[in-house]
């Protein structure tokens, strides 16, 4: 193997790389990103980067005097992929003798926003800005979603001085990740520092004015002012572009325990990829930092001819309000949940998740110690 293209230059194709060239792979190594950015993290685009407290440099995934050579190939997306051969949306195509897909995910839009000056989604660092530069004292955000990312995004906006109100469909956010008791503890921050959150609620549609959004109009008829809103309401794997490629798509691309797609010579990796899971009973698709990271390189060790049966218990954390919140493992209805350590009156505690007896998810809030401990037991189990 002389040659490794890789699509996507977020961590997970990042991770490929150093991984690669940390293994002592001495060929070449193409790294095709859409955005004209160098990888850098994205969790921080929706807290300290966001709120200006660090700039692209400071959250940039590249380690100084750090030596991995490729050769880059930004701001120039992928539109076609046939057998391994990479089309570019500039006319330019690229071979390689494997091909890595990690082009991660897309936000999800609402149609009736189409158009309007002031609706916002985040995914990259211009979106970060556009945001940063949107926010100030006394701007009315609505945020639409209350998950990991229109939480923190609420959280941000409010330490910024924002008056701020979080919508979301559902009548327990979070509670498909924390389950239902938990979930509560956890967006129960919002009211605490005074963001409004409205739960079981529709977006029928917006008002504008010139072609700025002024206000969110809700099913029931109550119309909230808005001079930003933020969409949140999750994301799609970025697939489009492998329309007839002969790879295998379903809610993601389908891969197998070592990372390989239905077609030979080609593999993924990352939030795209969806792998067999034991511990979850079944295929899934994570999108959390550290699934990316090290999906990364477990990949690069089958690209190297030592492929890996990748199964880890997901981790992810967000940070809302000042409380890191850690959570790992997976939740089913019917699992049982008991506090070890702390109060959650306070959020400061740790959360443990049995089924039958046995652990299988830990939440903590500021007390890593113990959540540290429980993490590597269910990560034993």
């Amino acid at each position: 193997m002389d040659r490794v293209v890789i699509v996507g230059a977020s961590l997970a194709g990042w991770s490929l790389a150093r991984s690669l060239r940390s293994a002592g792979f001495g060929g070449a190594i193409e790294l095709i990103g859409d955005e004209p950015h160098r990888p850098y993290d994205r969790p921080p685009l929706s807290k300290a980067y966001l709120a200006g407290d660090l700039d692209l440099e400071g959250i940039s995934l590249l380690v100084p005097d750090e030596d991995v050579p490729v050769t880059w190939r930004l701001g120039v997306p992928a539109v076609s992929l046939r057998e391994r051969t990479v089309a570019l949306a500039d006319g330019t195509s690229v071979t390689g003798d494997a091909v890595v897909i990690a082009t991660g995910t897309s936000p999800r839009n609402l149609p009736a926003a189409a158009g309007l000056r002031g609706v916002h989604t985040l995914r990259s660092c211009d979106d970060a800005d556009a945001l940063r530069a949107a926010f100030g004292p006394g701007a009315r955000v609505v945020v639409i979603g209350a998950g990991f990312i229109g939480s923190e995004v609420a959280s941000t906006a409010s330490k910024l001085g924002a008056a701020v109100t979080v919508l979301d469909a559902s009548p327990e956010p979070l509670a498909p990740v924390f389950g239902s008791e938990m979930a509560s503890v956890v967006t129960s921050l919002h009211a605490l520092h005074d963001v409004t959150l409205l739960t079981g609620v529709s977006v029928a549609g917006f008002s504008s004015s010139d072609g700025a959004v002024t206000g969110v109009s809700l099913a029931d008829g109550r119309v909230l002012p808005a001079d930003v809103v933020v969409v949140g309401i999750g994301v799609e794997p970025a697939v489009s572009w492998l329309a007839g490629s002969g790879v295998a798509v379903e809610n993601g691309v389908v891969v197998d325990a070592a990372g390989r797609t239905s077609v030979p010579g080609v593999w993924a990796c990352g939030d795209v990829a969806r792998y067999p899971s034991a511990r979850a009973g079944g295929a899934i698709r994570v999108e959390h930092w550290t699934h990316a990271r090290e999906h990364g390189a477990a990949v690069a060790s089958g690209l190297l001819g030592a492929p890996v049966e990748y199964d880890p218990v997901p981790y992810v954390w967000s940070e809302q309000y000042g409380v890191m919140l850690q959570f790992a493992g997976f939740v089913r209805p019917g699992d049982s949940v008991e506090i070890v350590d702390g109060d959650p009156a306070s959020h400061r505690f740790v959360a443990a998740y049995r089924r039958s007896g046995r652990l299988v998810a830990v939440l903590g809030a500021r007390i890593p110690r113990t959540f540290v401990r429980l993490r590597r037991e269910l990560t034993a189990a």
